[in-house]
């Protein structure tokens, strides 16, 4: 029988190619809104459909099913899926050509999400909004650019692409993590830059994108310390004051992994999410440790944690139907995009 519950705010991951009884369990818990699938959890695009047709199964409102596909270092789905450039290459190609590099950059976002689409999933954490400012190894070439405004053109025409293969496009990692050396996933990060600069120039192409109808953002593991001792994911003045406030952002905000190092300073796993929620993240990732996502749900009461408003915005993450779907890679569309990869490639 299926579980009626709307989504709760948790997103979390399962450990092999298909659900146990014991995955089947915690995901129809209340306090779960998603999963987040990673390479273990892929074997071919035949089990990976089965699998999310598995997942949406569970529940009257279907989970959210996201996973991190952005192309280059970090693309979960590989073996039947076409290989995505970083994207760099179009920032290198936007030095060359801007007309072609921005018809590039949509025409990859759409093959992207066509081909993710297409076996189930809602969407992938994408695109990278960071400025590469050839500092940061974590982001790298998984930056469009060095130059914010090249950035925030690629990243505008790439959104376009999610949004024309029914998918949202979800920004990370606010307001910027292209500027601090160490890895966020294993370190604590600290940014001393003042806020004018961090404001002007990363929260550039953020602010662009909002503008542009950008569905979701993640904050980064960051601590910006001339502005907050917090990291930003945890941190109500990031979040609500500039987020929410200054941007006017409207849209879903995913907190970053909260088993990554950065996210340490809080607390243990319970007081992580619930710093996180507090500071107006409408979904918690606990992923990579199933121990510390039990600990989060047993921690916390979903009576006092689930809101409406939250509850909405997450809905308004799945993916929708489009032109092609069904029949991606017999269309034209997907053809010429394939070809544009290629070329990157």
């Amino acid at each position: 029988m299926k579980s009626p519950m709307s989504l709760g705010p948790l997103m979390i991951d399962i450990d092999g190619y298909e659900l146990s009884e014991l995955d089947k369990e915690i995901l129809c818990h209340p306090l779960v809104g998603g999963v987040i699938l990673f390479s273990r959890n892929y074997e071919n695009t035949k089990q990976v459909s089965e699998l999310c047709q598995q997942i949406h199964g569970l529940r009257n409102e279907p989970l959210l099913i996201s996973v991190d596909h952005e192309g280059g270092r970090v693309q979960r789905f590989r073996e039947g899926f076409t290989r995505i450039p970083c994207m760099q290459k179009l920032g290198e190609l936007f030095d060359d050509n801007q007309a072609e590099a921005l018809l590039a950059a949509e025409n990859v976002a759409w093959l992207m999400a066509a081909e993710l689409h297409e076996v189930g999933i809602d969407f992938t954490f994408a695109p990278v909004l960071d400025i590469n400012y050839g500092r940061s190894e974590i982001i790298g070439d998984r930056s469009f650019s060095g130059n914010k405004k090249t950035l925030t053109h690629l990243a505008s025409s790439f959104q376009r692409g999610l949004h024309k293969a029914g998918m949202v496009s979800i920004g990370k990692h606010f307001p910027g993590h292209g500027s601090v050396v160490p890895d966020s996933h294993i370190e604590i990060p600290i940014d001393e830059r003042a806020y004018e600069t961090i404001a002007d120039e990363d929260v550039y192409p953020f602010k662009q994108l909002i503008k542009e109808g950008m569905d979701g953002i993640m904050p980064a593991h960051v601590i910006y310390q001339s502005v907050d001792d917090l990291p930003a994911g945890f941190s109500p003045f990031w979040v609500q004051t500039v987020l929410r406030g200054e941007l006017g952002f409207k849209g879903t905000i995913f907190s970053d992994d909260i088993s990554m190092h950065g996210a340490s300073v809080i607390g243990n796993y319970e007081q992580r999410a619930r710093q996180a929620l507090k500071a107006g993240c409408d979904m918690v990732l606990v992923c990579n440790n199933r121990t510390g996502a039990e600990q989060v749900i047993d921690g916390l009461s979903s009576k006092s944690i689930l809101d409406g408003v939250s509850a909405k915005r997450l809905s308004a993450m799945r993916a929708n139907s489009f032109a092609e779907s069904g029949r991606v890679r017999e269309s034209n569309k997907w053809k010429l995009a394939k070809k544009t990869v290629d070329r990157l490639a």
